[in-house]
């Protein structure tokens, strides 16, 4: 992937539909150029798909925050179906490092984030956490 690829893949997060044409005069390629590039970036599995971001997906959670997780012995396959399953989890991520699992939170109140972070402190296993608030996010471009 080159520069040109990163900048149509930018063009594509700010506007899904845009068009092969409005892409290529964005871009200052020509719309063969875009329609080749996007055949073979999907083809080639770098893009799986196009989505729909809803004002009610953004505005939704008040407070969010990422949760690291430090999980004890062979109780992570068990932790992790117990995180998903929580209605305030957003998403969770096995990595490496200190932290066994990351999981994203977000919630209307720091009140209910207090209580989702103490029911996961408590699952068995769970041997350490440290919480990070998310304060603003800003979506860079290529």
């Amino acid at each position: 992937m080159d520069q040109t690829d990163r900048r149509l893949i930018s063009a594509l997060r700010h506007d899904g539909r845009a068009s092969v044409s409005d892409l290529a005069g964005l871009l200052q390629i020509s719309r063969a150029t875009v329609r080749a590039r996007l055949d073979r970036l999907r083809h080639s599995g770098e893009v799986i798909g196009y989505t729909v971001v809803l004002k009610d997906d953004v505005a939704r959670d008040s407070v969010r925050a990422l949760m690291m997780i430090g999980i004890e012995g062979r109780g992570t396959d068990r932790i992790l179906r117990q995180i998903s399953g929580l209605s305030d989890v957003r998403a969770v991520h096995s990595t490496n490092g200190r932290w066994d699992v990351i999981a994203e939170l977000g919630t209307d109140t720091l009140e209910a984030l207090d209580a989702v972070l103490s029911r996961i402190r408590k699952f068995e296993g769970v041997t350490q956490s440290e919480t990070s608030l998310l304060l603003s996010t800003r979506k860079s471009a290529l």
